[in-house]
């Protein structure tokens, strides 16, 4: 039984704005040393900016654990869990958690720091910049059985971003495996962060997964989301409520009020 959006957001068709953490330990961009009093506050500073603008929902990431892997080491789940706590007092909407490209170390992850949703790659075969990516669709599901977490949505990523698809199966093929599994939302993405869904990748999973949420998942901006709620049953947004649309600058308090205005006219 799938995990209905209306339980965890109060708006429907929600919009959730990224909030991508700094650099964990052991990445390239991490510094030895590092000024954590800096990086928590600046990582408050988008929180507030996000919810003061009207998103929906939060979700943390590892965005800046350049180059990405599909299996994270365990430094990267505890520095994830660690600034989410350091901010939590802050939290005043739902949240979720997203540790590239790693559905299992995601799953921890938001157990242990009271996340109510993951995204990721969660079923499927794909030729990835990163490597081959082939998640075990029977193990995120038990994992999430294992922790007791129930309640947390897994929302799966069946476009991702620096990845093709293997065998040749479309986007209706996996949209429909996913819902057949028991996922609680599908996400369709653009070829790398920030960058535009394909609106025909978006209608086939629609058209074909009935049961289940579809949300546009990269490259969503204030011009363009109200075409794409047509559609789409919500918006992950991040780059685009950047300061110059530049998806590692701080989040830009005026974009946001703009995207979330130009959302709030079409739904």
């Amino acid at each position: 039984m799938s995990i209905e959006l209306s339980s965890i957001f109060k708006a429907s068709k929600p919009i959730i704005g990224m909030v991508h953490l700094p650099a964990s330990p052991g990445q390239p961009q991490f510094k030895s040393k590092p000024d954590l009093k800096a990086m928590i506050a600046a990582v408050t500073a988008d929180v507030k900016a996000l919810q003061d603008g009207g998103i929906d929902g939060l979700l943390f990431c590892n965005e800046s654990d350049l180059p990405y892997t599909t299996r994270v080491n365990s430094e990267v789940g505890a520095w994830t869990t660690f600034m989410i706590g350091a901010v939590h007092d802050q939290l005043k909407l739902p949240y979720g958690v997203n540790l590239l490209w790693d559905p299992i170390a995601s799953i921890e992850a938001a157990s242990a720091c009271g996340a109510s949703f993951v995204r990721e790659v969660m079923c499927g075969s794909f030729a990835s910049d990163m490597g081959p990516l082939a998640p075990d669709p029977a193990f995120v599901a038990q994992t999430r059985t294992r922790l007791k977490a129930e309640h947390i949505a897994l929302f799966t990523n069946i476009v991702p971003e620096f990845a093709s698809a293997l065998e040749g199966r479309t986007v209706a093929q996996r949209a429909k495996a996913a819902e057949y599994f028991g996922f609680d939302a599908i996400l369709i993405s653009g070829p790398v962060a920030g960058v535009a869904y394909s609106s025909e990748d978006l209608l086939a999973a629609k058209e074909t997964a009935k049961k289940i949420p579809v949300f546009a998942n990269t490259g969503v901006n204030a011009t363009t989301i109200a075409d794409t709620l047509k559609i789409a049953d919500g918006v992950i947004a991040g780059s685009s409520m950047k300061v110059d649309g530049k998806t590692f600058n701080p989040v830009d308090p005026k974009r946001v009020i703009e995207l979330v205005s130009a959302a709030n006219k079409s739904r």
